[in-house]
């Protein structure tokens, strides 16, 4: 157990010592949503194994990160929210929520929800609580999600999710600049980095570029995801 929470708290610490590094960039940043539920197995793929990228490269200095906990969930008639995969899942996207509004800091919050995530994957989501202290934060997020105030964060996150477009079809649903990637959602570095302009390319861009000449060539090199790659499709 103390080998693991160990190896757990230096991938999260790793992510701080990348962002420190690089300072922030003067351009604009680019948006970039990821609209999620936290047991569906393809995001929290998503954000263990992908997301990362942009804390490792120093890119997320140049990224406005949103993170939308909320996914294929819908309000019943009474008000109560079903989720996709069950109450479990309603609990922590409701807590995810508490993390990202008592620590408004991208780099806390999502050191602690990549943490969750990765013990989604693992299947040692009976651990959640010990992400708190390997990522040390208070209980903030905790306390917040047992007096309820999670449930209004989720209607928030609702209402932001309802007003997609066009409508999300599956998630994760990756958004850069109100740009809906889809089916190419795990490209969204080549999406961020063309979205700057040639004289404005970030720091992080050219290293994950750094192995063709241009991104222009970057762009042509990668091919689109097929449909059938594997997400967790709404029902409604």
């Amino acid at each position: 157990m103390a080998s693991y929470q160990r190896l757990l708290r230096l991938a999260i610490t790793s992510f701080t010592i990348f962002f420190c590094l690089l300072s922030l960039s003067s351009s604009q940043k680019v948006t970039l949503s990821l609209y999620y539920e936290a047991l569906c197995p393809y995001c929290a793929e998503f954000i263990v194994n992908h997301l990362p990228k942009i804390f490792e490269t120093g890119l997320i200095s140049s990224i406005d990160l949103q993170l939308v906990p909320w996914g294929n969930a819908v309000i019943r008639p009474d008000g109560t929210i079903l989720c996709q995969h069950g109450e479990a899942e309603c609990a922590l996207n409701a807590i995810h929520a508490c993390a990202i509004n008592a620590y408004p800091d991208v780099m806390k919050h999502f050191g602690y929800i990549y943490c969750t995530e990765r013990l989604v994957l693992e299947n040692k989501l009976e651990k959640w609580a010990d992400c708190l202290e390997m990522v040390g934060l208070s209980r903030a997020a905790v306390d917040c999600y047992i007096n309820g105030y999670g449930n209004q964060l989720e209607q928030r996150y609702a209402e932001e999710t309802s007003e997609l477009y066009p409508a999300h079809r599956f998630v994760p649903w990756v958004v850069v600049n109100n740009q809906p990637l889809q089916e190419n959602y795990q490209n969204f570095v080549m999406y961020i980095c063309n979205a700057y302009g040639s004289n404005q390319v970030p720091e992080g861009c050219r290293i994950l570029n750094s192995s063709v000449e241009t991104l222009s060539r970057f762009d042509s090199s990668v091919e689109k995801l097929s449909n059938s790659h594997q997400v967790c499709y709404s029902n409604h």
